[in-house]
Order: C-alpha cells, then sequence, then structure tokens
C-alpha cells in the first residue's frame, strides 16, 4: 500500500510542477489554488508512505516520479525537446527508480 501511495504522491508532483507554470507566478486565482492543493496531496501522501518505507527510498523515488512526469508533461503539454540526451536520461532516471524498488 505505501508504494501505491508513494506512486500517487510522485503524481500529485507532476501536478503541482506543472501547475506552476499555469499560475503564471501566482496571479492566477484558480491555477494558484489547484497547485497548491496539489502540493498537499503530494506531501500528504509522500508522509504517509513514509510510515512504512525508508527515507531515501521514499524521497528518491517522489522526486523521480516527479521529475520523469514533469519531462513528459513538458513534451506533450508545452512541445518541449525531445532530443536523445534528454529521453536517455529520463531513462536512466527510472531505472534507478526500478533500482531503489527492486532492493527495499
Amino acid at each position: 500500500m505505501s508504494w501505491i501511495l508513494l506512486f500517487f504522491a510522485g503524481l500529485f508532483e507532476v501536478g503541482w510542477a506543472v501547475g506552476l507554470k499555469f499560475t503564471e507566478g501566482f496571479s492566477r486565482p484558480l491555477p494558484t489554488v489547484l497547485t497548491v492543493a496539489a502540493m498537499a496531496a503530494s506531501l500528504g501522501l509522500l508522509g504517509l508512505a513514509m510510515r512504512h518505507l525508508p527515507l531515501g527510498t521514499a524521497y528518491a523515488v517522489w522526486t523521480g516520479i516527479g521529475a520523469v512526469g514533469t519531462v513528459i508533461a513538458g513534451i506533450i503539454l508545452f512541445g518541449e525537446s525531445m532530443a536523445w540526451m534528454r529521453i536517455i536520461s529520463v531513462a536512466l532516471i527510472v531505472c534507478g527508480l526500478l533500482g531503489l524498488k527492486l532492493s527495499h
């Protein structure tokens, strides 16, 4: 169950990272409220997951999911670069996340 909570915490991290772009410096009320709600959900779920997962593993996986998801969202939503080096780097992050999961 902790891994599922951690996965959703990572998804909410992607949500608030993308949401920051839409707040335009926190000048747009609705995106700002949604971004802050995603931040709270992300941290809350991370805290629950950490009840049963080691700190280093949980935090690394949380930030990894956020990083990978945000890169993917940037490509899809904002037309960001899909350069090979970028894709390879994201793949290496995914390998690291899998390694952490398998070593737990």
